[in-house]
C-alpha cells in the first residue's frame, strides 16, 4: 500500500448530496460513480489502493474502506472512498464488508508492511498481517506480478537485481525520488512496493550507523 491523500470532494457527488442531503451510495446513478471513481484514480496516481497494480476509470470500483454494511452513514463520505482494481478474490473484492485494521488512508500502512525484491509481502505488525490476509495481498500471482514489475523498474533506472545488494544510501535516497509522482498523472505499476523496499533498506542502513 501507498499512503493516499484524499483531495477535494469531486463536483458532481458535491451537487447531488446538496439535492439529497438524506441520500446513501446506493441512491447514486452511475454518473456520479463514475465521476467519484474518476477523482479516486487520479488522487492515486493510477494505481489501485490496496495493490498497487494501474487502473483506470474504466476498469476499477469505488471501494468503501470503511464498508457500507459497517458504516451506514459513510456511504457518501469522500473520505472513505478509494479506487480499487477489478480483481477476482483479491483487493475490494476480497475485502467485502470485513473490518480492515490497517487500511492505505493511514500512514503506518507504508511502515507496516514490507516488502521483499521476490515480491512477497510481509506483515511486521498484527494488524497489518489481518489486513494482508483479509485483501489477500499475498496471493501468488500477485506476488508474481510483483517480483516483475520490480525488476523492470530496476533496470529501467539503471539498477538491475544484480545490484541490488550494492545499493548505497545516496543512491537509495535518488531512486526513491525518482521513484516518487512528481506532479504527473500516473505513477508506475508498483512503483510504491519498490520504494517501501527501499525506504526498509534505507532505515536499516541508518539503523547501523546510529
Amino acid at each position: 500500500m501507498r499512503k493516499i491523500i484524499k483531495g477535494d470532494v469531486p463536483v458532481a457527488m458535491k451537487r447531488w448530496k446538496r439535492a439529497n442531503p438524506q441520500g446513501s451510495y446506493s441512491d447514486i446513478d452511475e454518473d456520479v460513480r463514475k465521476d467519484i471513481r474518476t477523482a479516486c484514480v487520479q488522487e492515486q496516481f493510477g494505481l489501485c489502493a490496496y495493490c498497487c497494480k494501474p487502473i483506470t476509470a474504466k476498469n476499477s470500483h469505488n471501494e468503501h474502506v470503511e464498508s457500507q454494511k459497517n458504516a451506514p452513514k459513510r456511504t457518501m463520505d469522500f473520505e472513505n472512498i478509494v479506487a480499487s482494481c477489478n480483481t477476482r478474490g483479491q483487493c475490494g473484492d476480497s475485502h467485502e464488508s470485513v473490518e480492515l485494521p490497517l487500511t492505505p488512508l493511514m500512514d503506518e500502512c507504508e511502515t507496516e508492511m514490507s516488502f521483499l525484491y521476490s515480491g512477497r509481502v510481509k506483515g511486521l505488525s498484527e494488524r497489518a498481517k489481518d489486513s494482508i490476509n483479509i485483501l489477500n495481498l499475498g496471493n501468488r500471482k500477485l506476488k508474481e506480478a510483483r517480483k516483475q514489475a520490480i525488476e523492470a523498474l530496476q533496470y529501467e533506472y539503471c539498477c538491475p537485481p544484480e545490484e541490488a545488494a550494492a545499493l548505497d544510501a545516496e543512491l537509495i535516497e535518488i531512486l526513491m525520488k525518482e521513484l516518487s509522482p512528481d506532479g504527473s498523472d500516473t505513477m508506475k505499476p508498483y512503483a510504491p512496493v519498490l520504494m517501501n523496499i527501499l525506504k526498509h533498506e534505507l532505515e536499516g542502513m541508518r539503523r547501523a550507523c546510529s
